[in-house]
């Protein structure tokens, strides 16, 4: 064997040993090696003499918010299992000048970021529920958000609005991070009064009204065990946008839902040979489905109905469902404006109109 076939041997042997495990893993798509077969790293193609591969940059974040704009963003649509292209639950609502923020699951610092806000700009946070997906980005958001940081910088103590518990929950936090907070006061002369919680638990009606922004919580039934639960609508210069949270089909959310021009909603979903497995059916059992969801949309009608936190179920041997299979099943019971809702689509409510926000290329 000649020396260049050596070599050109070489190459192949490393780009396969590269490529397979980014391929196995979903890391690269399919986009990922036209023009030849270089190895696209986080700083440029490969120098092996192959064709260049060019790496596609994520989109910046849109124009910060105007004072008067009514802006939604989803951080995070997934669910309990980690999964890279979809984050922890989170939705972003950005109105009269405030920044609010509902769930606050994993990823959701990283998202905001993304979005192109400092983790202090958060106005008050808005739990739907304290299941753990739903709060297990809590520590990250207030302990972070304290810091002085170009990233952080939380003017003042951290604001909550929660289910009976949330108080509960946030005293056990700042126990168990103790030792980090006293630390921080005495090493970076951080304030004490910033990383206080300032929760206020309630229950269904009107608790948020200021400058023109109320939020409203809706009782929504997540199972006789899993009470009290929550969704969430937001109320602002003739617009609003209902937050489902973790709920099985729900009058109640209807009711109270009516009129929105955004409705955001959960979904579960499983294939039907796994309808009697007994996990799945307690999953199942307290989420709504997208039939289900369809005639919620029907009769709330929305001008857009959005998916959110995705619960697709399924088991060895047999795969989940699909957003395709969530839609088309949707479809059975709405006909109206539907779009699967993916980490960071933003949303422009108008008046008279819901206008989905392009990010901006870098």
């Amino acid at each position: 064997m000649s020396l260049n076939e050596i070599v050109a041997h070489m190459r192949r042997l490393l780009c396969m040993i590269m490529i397979a495990p980014w391929a196995a893993a979903g890391a690269v798509g399919a986009s990922g090696f036209a023009g030849g077969l270089g190895v696209a790293l986080a700083g440029g193609a490969l120098s092996l003499g192959l064709a260049p591969v060019a790496i596609a940059q994520p989109a910046a974040p849109p124009p910060p918010a105007a004072r008067d704009e009514f802006r939604v963003t989803l951080l995070g649509t997934g669910s309990p299992a980690p999964n890279m292209r979809r984050f922890g639950p989170g939705v972003l609502v950005q109105a009269g000048g405030k920044v609010l923020l509902i769930d606050c699951g994993r990823g959701v610092t990283q998202r905001l970021r993304q979005a192109g806000l400092k983790l202090g700009q958060v106005d008050a946070l808005f739990i739907t529920h304290l299941h753990s997906d739903h709060i297990v980005g809590i520590p990250d958001l207030w302990l972070t958000g304290w810091l002085e940081a170009e990233y952080a910088q939380r003017p003042g103590p951290f604001v909550v609005y929660g289910p009976a518990g949330t108080g509960q929950l946030m005293d056990g936090l700042t126990r168990a991070f103790d030792w980090d907070i006293k630390a921080r006061i005495a090493d970076q002369n951080l304030k004490p009064d910033v990383i206080r919680a300032e929760v206020t638990e309630f229950l269904q009606g009107v608790i948020y009204d200021r400058d023109g922004v109320k939020v409203t919580a809706i009782t929504v039934d997540h199972g006789e065990l899993l009470n009290p639960a929550f969704g969430f609508r937001v109320d602002y210069g003739g617009r609003s946008v209902t937050v489902s949270g973790d709920t099985r089909f729900s009058e109640n959310l209807i009711s109270q839902a009516s009129g929105s021009d955004l409705l955001i909603h959960q979904v579960a979903a499983v294939r039907p040979e796994l309808l009697k497995n007994p996990v799945i059916k307690v999953i199942l059992a307290h989420h709504t489905k997208p039939d289900e969801a369809g005639v919620v949309f029907s009769r709330v009608k929305p001008r857009l109905a959005v998916f959110y936190h995705f619960v697709l179920l399924g088991m060895p041997g047999t795969p989940p469902v699909n957003e395709k299979d969530v839609f088309e099943q949707a479809r059975q019971t709405y006909d109206g404006p539907l779009l699967i809702g993916e980490d960071l689509m933003a949303f422009r409510l108008d008046a008279g109109s819901v206008v989905q926000i392009a990010p901006r290329t870098p």
